[in-house]
């Protein structure tokens, strides 16, 4: 659970400072993802998540 928090943590961070320092930049993103289909969406959206558990786990197995 508190790997969990952490990741919400930085992942709010990270997206707030994207906010903050590039919005035009995540404007015209935002209008690309509009663009693609639900299917697309959907495996990059899997693959991001398994990245993100597989890094996780690699960082508490490894660097513990």
């Amino acid at each position: 659970m508190t790997d969990l928090l952490l990741g919400l943590g930085l992942v709010l961070a990270v997206e707030g400072i994207l906010f903050a320092a590039f919005p035009a930049f995540i404007k015209r993103r935002m209008q690309e993802m509009l663009a693609l289909d639900e299917g697309t969406m959907r495996v990059a959206g899997l693959l991001t998540a398994v990245a993100g558990v597989a890094l996780v786990w690699a960082a508490r197995r490894l660097l513990a």
